[in-house]
């Protein structure tokens, strides 16, 4: 068998950071946000669209387990969704009638109920904010998790928590509210996921392919400001494949996001939603800054 030189390995991904975490502007590692701005939402007037707001998110938000290929997040659900995250990327393995929280073959040590209750609690304690969650199953290939969703948010929830229609809302009339983006089949619960404008180019084989994942991520974001006002743009930058993990992918992808950002003089026009791996509070912090 082949072996790879220390340098291609680095080039293709394939080694891992270090152990110890990192903290930077662009991009953290660690287990807590640098700041926290759990009520950003509370100076957007009522009267503006979703659809109009920029809103910081994070790829695979329950990912914080299962090795370097499949952890994508360090950050508590809580410590997200304090430190401005109102995107979530919530992946479900259907058993029997349980939704337990995966990624991949992946299990993330909980289920749906615990993500609802988090948003509960959250939405209880800061009602000026609105949470926009995209709902897919994952691993399991069943297409039928409509009925035990419901049931859990039946049990874990309630029914008025959601935003019950297809129509994007205002501001005003999403405070409180949780956004079901439905990326399954069944009656609506919410919005449909595929209604968006959506660039998720995620298959980044090696790191050779990070220019290519830049560009795309790049002009989905020139895109958004004169796009379509009445629908949600949404921009994933983060990436994976066989030779180049989440944690290397976003290493050299949330810096070029960040020095993107920080080079627009006009902050008065949307981006849509920007999500990330391994996001850190400054880079948060200058997403909400364009609203």
């Amino acid at each position: 068998m082949y072996k790879l030189v220390p340098e291609l390995m680095v080039l293709l991904g394939v080694i891992g950071v270090s152990s110890g975490a990192i903290q930077r502007p662009d991009y953290d590692d660690t287990p807590n946000p640098e700041f926290l701005n759990p009520f950003w939402m509370a100076n957007i007037p009522d009267d503006r669209p979703l659809s109009e707001v920029t809103v910081p998110g994070t790829h695979n938000t329950m990912a914080l387990y299962g090795g370097v290929y499949a952890e994508c997040q360090t950050w508590s659900l809580a410590s997200q969704l304090r430190a401005g995250i109102r995107f979530l990327d919530i992946r479900l393995r259907y058993i029997n009638g349980n939704l337990t929280l995966h990624h991949g073959v992946s299990y993330q040590r909980g289920h749906f109920g615990h993500v609802l209750e988090a948003l509960v609690d959250f939405l209880h304690e800061y009602p000026t904010e609105t949470v926009l969650m995209r709902v897919k199953e994952e691993f399991s290939e069943s297409n039928n998790i409509y009925s035990a969703v419901v049931d859990y948010i039946h049990r874990y929830a309630y029914w008025d928590l959601l935003w019950h229609s297809r129509l994007v809302p205002t501001m005003g009339e999403a405070r409180g509210k949780l956004i079901i983006l439905q990326n399954f089949i069944g009656p609506d619960l919410g919005m449909r996921y595929d209604s968006l404008d959506i660039a998720d180019d995620w298959k980044v084989p090696t790191l050779l392919y990070l220019e290519k994942k830049w560009q795309s991520v790049y002009e989905h974001l020139e895109a958004a400001p004169a796009g379509n006002l009445e629908q949600i743009f949404l921009t994933y930058s983060s990436g994976a494949g066989v030779f180049a993990h989440p944690r290397a992918v976003a290493l050299r992808i949330n810096p070029q996001l960040y020095d993107y950002l920080q080079a627009k003089t006009d902050l008065n026009h949307r981006l849509g939603i920007i999500c990330m791996d391994f996001p850190a509070a400054p880079i948060v912090q200058m997403i909400i800054d364009f609203n």
